[in-house]
């Protein structure tokens, strides 16, 4: 490849330490779209012939079918997938493979393919973000009267319904996938033409193949051009929030399904047992998901020291830049997939979360507002009121609706036997019907919504 510069060739150090044909394959469908691209718009400015150009992708098409059927070769002593790619092309079609590099460097191919990828993973991840909500809007919208406990510190709270719960993170992917639309719409610029790092003179149409390969436009400066890998980054920093939002859900679901809280049954399809404990149901697939978060965060990490000491323009550190990428992203298609899977699978139980909801002295605060509004009583003194109430039938190890007017005027003499009607779960959650409350009638204006931002319904 550069045997007219140097008298001896790389040593066997040098020849593993330089290949990234290992990992770089997975960009051989981009790598032929991009060269099909560049060699049409070669033709079309006359750079090279007719003949050429037809000869050329008809033996791109040809080395894509043996890809396709075969997997790529790896052949080290070609580095990586681009010049793995012509090697093929000159055994198929001879010199005139040679004319495909004109007005080409491996900086502005290897940053175009590498942007196609990215595009198609930011395209990927949003798919299977959308069919997870889907999941949950599903769910939610069976359980949007189902209650439970809502925990602050993991201690109960107040009481709420699962399919607001659900809804929850519905939300926080909705977040994500605007993130994911961000980051895919600040990356769509096309490299194609920056050549090594200062442009090229050939009369190129850099137009021509940015619209050939579905860019937005052309990259504006050709140092940034090659350098650039705030896209990966980019999608990395997505692909990590995404990752922390799949492992806050997978922690509920492992908690959910231990037997002290008993809220869910996860599918048999993806969980596993012990080889000791015949009883055991283990949340494994949840776990994984877990812990899958701190390797794709890890991948962020990875690239971004990586590129933090880079000058311009190419620098080889940057062969670097795809394991990581591509390592989050096999993590991330998994862990969306296996979430969606549970949600779509599990069977809630719902009668111990009502239960857990009866027993937490949930509606505690409900009891305080009561104090408000129908006794005219000062937030921090119903607060106290409220307190009082909780710690009497804490002591008596039985529920706040539990307690007679007797006792519960003998804390307050205000308090009058209206009170019972606010001290129910049914009362709690339902009165929560502020926008984006719990109140059952609230849930259900949210999946609708939901329904029809995802297609599931007309608008």
């Amino acid at each position: 490849m550069w045997g007219g510069r140097f008298a001896e060739g790389p040593s066997a150090i040098m020849r593993e330490i330089n290949a990234s044909i290992p990992f770089d394959k997975a960009l051989w469908r981009q790598d032929i779209r991009a060269s099909k691209a560049h060699v049409a718009m070669l033709g079309a400015q006359n750079i090279v012939s007719a003949e050429d150009m037809a000869l050329i992708t008809e033996g791109l098409d040809k080395v894509a079918a043996e890809y396709e059927a075969d997997g790529v070769p790896e052949n080290w002593d070609l580095e990586d997938i681009h010049m793995v790619t012509e090697d093929r092309l000159t055994q198929l079609i001879g010199a005139a493979a040679g004319r495909l590099h004109t007005a080409r460097s491996r900086n502005d191919q290897v940053a175009t393919d590498f942007k196609l990828w990215v595009r198609d993973a930011l395209d990927q991840t949003d798919a299977g973000l959308a069919a997870l909500q889907r999941a949950l809007v599903t769910r939610a919208g069976e359980h949007a009267d189902s209650i439970m406990p809502g925990f602050t510190h993991l201690q109960t709270a107040q009481p709420v319904t699962l399919g607001h719960h659900l809804m929850a993170y519905y939300e926080m992917f909705r977040r994500d996938r605007s993130r994911l639309m961000d980051a895919r719409a600040r990356m769509n610029e096309c490299p194609l033409g920056s050549a090594a790092l200062a442009g090229t003179g050939f009369p190129i149409d850099r137009d021509a193949t940015c619209a050939s390969l579905d860019f937005a436009k052309p990259t504006d400066n050709s140092l940034d051009a090659v350098s650039d890998r705030d896209f990966a980054l980019d999608y990395l920093m997505a692909a990590s929030q995404i990752a922390l939002h799949l492992s806050r859900l997978a922690e509920e679901l492992v908690l959910w399904a231990s037997q002290p809280f008993g809220f869910v049954r996860l599918p048999d399809t993806l969980s596993t047992g012990s080889s000791i404990m015949p009883q055991k149901k283990n949340p494994d697939a949840a776990e994984l998901v877990r812990g899958h978060a701190g390797r794709v965060t890890g991948c962020l990490m990875s690239l971004m020291m990586t590129m933090k000491g880079l000058p311009l323009a190419y620098s080889k550190d940057m062969q670097d830049d795809k394991p990581p990428v591509f390592e989050a992203h096999g993590l991330l298609a998994l862990s969306i997939a296996a979430t969606e899977g549970m949600i779509a699978g599990a069977t809630f139980r719902t009668d111990r979360m009502r239960g857990a909801a009866e027993q937490g002295y949930a509606t505690a605060t409900d009891l305080a507002d009561w104090l408000v509004r129908e006794g005219d009583i000062p937030f921090r003194e119903a607060h106290h009121i409220t307190g009082a109430a909780v710690k009497l039938a804490e002591s008596r190890g039985i529920a706040l609706d539990a307690l007679t007017i007797d006792d519960l005027k003998a804390i307050d003499s205000r308090i009058d036997e209206r009170v019972y009607k606010a001290l129910s779960v049914d009362s709690s959650v339902a009165a929560r019907a502020s926008h984006g409350g719990t109140a059952p009638a609230q849930v259900r204006l949210r999946v609708a919504d939901a329904r029809v931002a995802l297609g599931m319904e007309d608008a």
